[in-house]
């Protein structure tokens, strides 16, 4: 990383700005009523693939802008983890979560914005929320906790293999290239029990603005839910980190 540590928070920002709008905008976009992904209503016409692509893109463009200046985290869980093994400072743990969350706000009220007539049409409050944050399909929060940790464990496993691995060392845009379909294919993958969320920021972000905001056709907002996605990834994280280093070191 080569920013100041005000470019850095900055990088974080605009970097899950972009991760949001992307991603969640890509379920907007497959789900919602009458847009270009979802013709028919209560159909995702677009599918699983358009919402995968949409994550995938979200995670490796930022990456390519702002990997060198931040290290491109855009994840609470990514942060926690590197401050655990050793490898980020404490001090700037609560900087990087805070813009990590306002970016991910900013990204989601993008969408609730750009998207907005199409809200309006889509009565399905459950597909409303879904544009929003995750939620657990088999209505188990047992279910949903083990889904988080295991998919960000295999996550961060994967990420920290494709920066340090030895293939990639000269050319780190091919890692944030293989991180981006990492990503991608956790989302289908893994993504059928709950989302998948892999992140407490893109989850309690947006959450917060679907419970805040008048969305149209909104329903309840899952808050007995909404720990899960928030702590599983966090643990997932901390797993995931510590088993490469076990084996692999840093």
């Amino acid at each position: 990383m080569t920013g100041s540590w005000e470019a850095r928070y900055a990088a974080e920002f605009f970097g899950t700005l972009i991760l949001v709008l992307l991603g969640n905008g890509a379920v907007a976009n497959a789900f919602l009523k009458n847009t270009t992904g979802n013709d028919d209503p209560g159909l995702a016409n677009g599918g699983w693939l358009l919402v995968a692509s949409g994550y995938g893109l979200g995670v490796m463009l930022p990456a390519m802008i702002f990997g060198s200046i931040s290290g491109n985290h855009l994840n609470p869980a990514i942060t926690i983890g590197q401050a655990v093994i050793g490898i980020f400072p404490w001090a700037h743990v609560a900087p990087y979560l805070i813009w990590q969350f306002l970016g991910a706000i900013a990204g989601q009220c993008l969408i609730l914005a750009l998207y907005w007539p199409h809200y309006r049409q889509t009565t399905d409050n459950e597909a409303v929320l879904g544009t929003f944050a995750t939620s657990d399909h088999a209505n188990s929060q047992l279910n949903g906790f083990v889904t988080e940790m295991v998919g960000t464990a295999v996550l961060i496993f994967g990420a920290m293999g494709l920066y340090r691995g030895m293939f990639f060392h000269q050319n780190i845009d091919i890692a944030n290239i293989g991180v981006g379909l990492l990503i991608a294919a956790m989302v289908i993958s893994l993504g059928g029990p709950t989302g998948p969320a892999l992140n407490p920021a893109r989850d309690l972000g947006p959450r917060l603005v679907h419970a805040l905001l008048p969305v149209p056709n909104k329903g309840s907002s899952h808050w007995e839910y909404s720990w899960v996605p928030v702590v599983a990834p966090i643990v997932g994280a901390v797993i995931g980190i510590w088993i490469y280093k076990i084996f692999f070191g840093l």
